[in-house]
């Protein structure tokens, strides 16, 4: 495997672990190892501390690629990766701290849902986060959290802030019916002293304008990063209907249908569905495709992304998700009552897709909203998430 691509076997070696993954809830051992050993952390690490520098698309194709294998160790790895873009959008101080650690292996759970109160040299922060992807793997930790005095509301700022694993308490809560393998259980952080160089304001963040935006002579740190998260994270879903077609049309050869003693491949209907999941998929290709060749060419000419631009990127990811899990859906209701005992992948690909299809950056009436709204020039909440 190299930095910037994975290899067929290692795609195959993930799914030879999806079972030991789901009853882990967590990545296998083996996956951790191959991964950190394979560069792929480094793939948007800036260049001044040791890293690749990709573009920030290139990491996209590999997370498609391994959710044929398990969309979950997908999903947590992708992450993982994107965590330390994310960790290169911090001022200079915070990146060397945390790039000292290799690979660099943090969730990043960004709901607001820790209290930072100021202190001298920062803040005193305390709150509980859902949803910490690859916790069980960390060394460090990125939070969302509100900042500012208990005594003037109208003073409060959101921010990300890095910490250490060690100030954190996990909590083991992620008892799920897909998308196990995450680990994405609960985390506690008590009254954790943060210095100021270790926050950055979410609103410079998602519009592409901060610190590491100046700090790195390179476009990928100039992505905003609703796009960023939304695209990335719409890959283990989107890799995953296309590897259900996979298995669909492999199935089609070798399944005679009871009281039929038809082989299905010779039912007009099964490769009509065939047919139409492949054009509706390669649809899905070209949008990608598109809504990222958008936000390049605004910021390889240094522009800032405009908000409509970045809701229609939301929207787009949130359509992606949306129709692969109709795809899935459509191949497997055609694929007899075998597809759903536990060893066969089409059930999990369900499973997986219908939890990521859950995530707040995908609801399919906020994402259509925020894109219409936007795109007639209209006001939008100042909290909306584009």
């Amino acid at each position: 495997m190299t930095v910037s691509t994975v290899d067929a076997d290692f795609v195959s070696r993930l799914a030879d672990r999806a079972l030991e993954a789901e009853r882990l809830r967590q990545l296998p051992p083996a996956t951790v190892e191959e991964f950190t050993a394979s560069g792929l952390s480094d793939l948007l690490v800036p260049a001044r501390f040791g890293g690749r520098q990709a573009p920030f698309p290139a990491i996209l194709d590999p997370v498609r690629r391994m959710a044929h294998g398990c969309a979950s160790s997908a999903w947590t790895i992708g992450f993982l990766v994107l965590h330390n873009w994310m960790v290169a959008l911090f001022g200079e101080q915070a990146q060397q701290e945390a790039f000292a650690t290799r690979p660099f292996l943090a969730p990043a759970p960004l709901a607001p849902t820790g209290r930072g109160v100021p202190v001298d040299g920062g803040i005193r922060l305390t709150g509980r986060w859902s949803w910490a992807t690859g916790v069980m793997h960390g060394n460090w930790i990125m939070v969302g959290a509100l900042c500012g005095p208990d005594d003037d509301l109208t003073a409060i700022w959101p921010a990300l802030a890095l910490l250490p694993i060690t100030d954190v308490v996990i909590e083991d809560v992620w008892h799920t019916d897909g998308m196990r393998a995450t680990g994405s259980n609960d985390v506690v952080i008590t009254d954790a002293f943060v210095p100021e160089h270790r926050l950055v304001r979410v609103g410079d963040i998602y519009a592409g304008s901060a610190p590491g935006a100046q700090l790195h002579d390179a476009d990928t740190y100039r992505w905003p990063m609703v796009p960023a998260v939304a695209l990335l994270a719409a890959m283990p879903a989107l890799g995953s209907a296309e590897r259900a077609a996979e298995i669909y049309a492999e199935r089609l050869a070798g399944r005679v249908l009871a009281y039929e003693g038809l082989t299905q491949k010779d039912k007009p209907l099964a490769q009509a569905r065939l047919g139409e999941a492949d054009v509706r998929l390669r649809t899905l290709r070209g949008l990608l495709a598109d809504t990222v060749g958008e936000i390049e060419t605004a910021v390889a000419a240094g522009e800032s992304v405009p908000r409509p631009v970045r809701a229609a990127a939301r929207m787009s990811a949130a359509h992606i998700v949306h129709e692969s899990r109709a795809v899935i859906g459509l191949l497997l209701e055609a694929s007899g009552a075998s597809a759903h005992f536990v060893d066969n992948p089409l059930q999990r690909i369900k499973r997986d897709v219908d939890v990521i299809a859950g995530h707040v950056v995908f609801d399919y009436d906020t994402g259509r909203e925020l894109a219409g709204a936007l795109k007639l020039g209209m006001k939008v909440p100042r909290t909306a998430m584009v």
